[in-house]
């Protein structure tokens, strides 16, 4: 499973479904296991922010996402992240675009 798996269909599936198969990534791709706890949630709440959108009629631009990857850019410091951390959300947000 990939993360572009995880975001197909992101408007219909629920919080719990959503919740379960970003789990069962994390847990069970190499890739991801170096998330932590604070990762996990900041990629649950970047992923609800946009399936409102989604729900709502709203496309998913390339600004969007720009501004939020470099608003995870400038705070990562305070954040923790790292640079392959900010590779994979950027890499599972423009999965998202419309």
């Amino acid at each position: 499973m990939e993360l572009k798996d995880v975001a197909k269909n992101l408007s219909k599936q629920t919080e719990y479904r959503l919740d379960q198969r970003l789990d069962t990534l994390l847990r069970k791709n190499p890739k991801y296991r170096h998330l932590g706890d604070g990762e996990q949630k900041l990629i649950l709440d970047l992923l609800d922010k946009y399936k409102e959108k989604k729900r709502k009629g709203i496309k998913i631009s390339g600004f969007s996402i720009r501004r939020d990857v470099y608003n995870l850019y400038r705070n990562r410091l305070k954040m923790g992240l790292t640079y392959n951390d900010l590779d994979k959300i950027k890499e599972l947000l423009n999965t998202l675009k419309d």
